[in-house]
């Protein structure tokens, strides 16, 4: 190739890498000010319900009594589903990445990944006609043994349509994203990591507890920081499974509710006001939403330096 052929396929070169580098910088951008975007419409639409009367805000006193039983209903629905979906997800994701036959491991895979595409109404729809008054008799059970327990306590719902009911489906609904994302973090742990304590005559578990538990810790924190979020903004599914009322302890009597199905239930027919009350709610639960997800990135940039890549 002569030198005149060299320059012209460089130039070309260079060329391609700043359309790319304009493309990914504009998109970056684009997705920036959409966020900026919708952050200005939530405050300018929630405005009126700050300067409002507090008497004529619902509940009649003031925003902050209104939002806070919503948000305290959301954030025990979302550790519910994390308590559940943490511990299954990992282990699934250990079993398919360290333990599984290839062949199986790959199958399981797809499937962890097909539960993700599963519209969340359907899954509401599985919570409300199987999973509910299937839980009805262990939530008598609970109640008569441990209803002493404040979160136990009964009389229990005799629809099983409760917090906690909103809870494991939201579990199974976030699976997928600890698992597929833990999968991946387990399978970039460096090979010679898991020979070398193999070689000096550690078991598999303990290979895994010295040598992928910590290399993928900061993933597996960031993985589920994610599925926390999937759980804080799910709508349709909470709305469907649970019973709404106020703020309780226990989990399994009817009441308690999230923020995304109290907008859900009550935006079609919100108007003035009350649908100032609503958007101020979606400002509340964006801005939540926003720091969990700005808590996962800063893990991932403290750990950067132990990841697969590096």
């Amino acid at each position: 190739m002569t030198t005149n052929a060299l320059r012209r396929s460089g130039s070309k070169g260079q060329a391609g890498d700043k359309i790319f580098s304009g493309a990914a910088l504009g998109a970056g951008i684009l997705i920036l000010v959409t966020l900026l975007a919708v952050a200005v419409f939530l405050l300018i639409q929630a405005l009126p319900t700050f300067t409002a009367d507090p008497t004529l805000v619902s509940g009649g006193e003031g925003f902050f009594s209104y939002i806070y039983p919503i948000v305290i209903g959301t954030v025990i629905a979302a550790a519910i589903a994390l308590l559940i979906a943490t511990p299954v997800g990992i282990a699934v994701a250990l079993f398919i990445s360290h333990y599984a036959p290839r062949k199986l491991a790959a199958g399981l895979g797809y499937v962890i990944d097909l539960l993700a595409a599963i519209p969340s109404v359907i899954y509401g729809a599985w919570g409300y006609l199987v999973l509910a008054p299937a839980l009805v008799p262990s939530f008598q059970w609970l109640t008569e043994n441990l209803g002493f327990i404040p979160i136990f306590e009964g009389p229990a719902s005799q629809t099983g349509k409760t917090i906690l009911t909103a809870g494991i489906v939201l579990a199974v609904m976030v699976l997928p994203i600890i698992t597929s994302l833990s999968r991946e973090i387990f399978l970039q742990t460096p090979k010679l990591h898991e020979e070398a304590a193999l070689a000096l005559g550690a078991t598999r578990w303990e290979m895994i507890t010295m040598s992928v538990l910590p290399f993928a810790r900061p993933g597996i924190i960031s993985a589920v920081m994610l599925g926390l979020g999937r759980a804080l903004g799910e709508t349709m599914a909470v709305a469907l499974v649970l019973s709404t009322g106020g703020l309780i302890p226990s989990l399994i009597k009817s009441g308690n509710q999230t923020i995304a199905a109290e907008i859900a239930l009550n935006f079609p027919e919100a108007f003035g006001l009350r649908l100032s009350e609503l958007i101020a709610a979606g400002l509340v639960l964006f801005v939540i939403t926003l720091v969990v997800n700005l808590i996962a990135r800063a893990i991932i940039a403290r750990h950067k330096e132990f990841s697969g890549a590096n």
